[in-house]
């Protein structure tokens, strides 16, 4: 029974000490203020968004999210699109605590995997923005600069 907590205890402590607090999306395909206002209501639909700020001028919406809430950027895209649009720029704010990083290999932060690319190995603290890049969180064009292989759901491909 010792074992059992002491394996617990040694799992508890390894896992990456991360969380999300905001991401920055930006659209595409929006044309007019009520198109962004459809974006907005759409988000704001979701469980673990506290706030969604939108920018017309330049197609953004910032939008933060509840304290200690499990946040899924794969429901953020999906209600983007569902809305009618398309995400062509996604930056998420996350606030690390020592958790090393290596170029081409994965880290674990929550519930999500991230690979990060064309970083240098570092150990990040403090609040980073981390550019998601895979399809569907990019323009074409960019994610065609990549041309990553379809990642398993969970995990991101990403740059500091």
């Amino acid at each position: 029974m010792k074992t059992i907590f002491l394996f617990i205890a040694i799992a508890l402590s390894v896992q990456t000490k991360a969380q999300v607090s905001k991401v920055s999306l930006e659209a595409s395909g929006l044309t007019c203020s009520m198109c962004s206002n459809a974006i907005n209501k759409a988000l704001k639909t979701l469980d673990f968004v506290d706030e969604v700020k939108a920018n017309i001028k330049n197609y953004t919406f910032e939008v933060t999210f509840k304290a200690n809430s499990k946040v899924d950027f794969d429901k953020i895209k999906m209600k983007v699109e569902k809305a009618g649009f398309s995400v062509s720029g996604f930056v998420a704010t996350i606030h690390f605590d020592q958790v090393e990083v290596k170029n081409n290999q994965p880290v674990t932060i929550g519930d999500k995997t991230f690979v990060f690319v064309n970083v240098k190995d570092q150990s990040l603290h403090g609040i980073k923005q981390v550019k998601v890049l895979d399809k569907g969180f990019v323009s074409q064009r960019e994610y065609k600069t990549y041309a990553f292989s379809a990642p398993t759901p969970g995990t991101y491909h990403a740059t500091i």
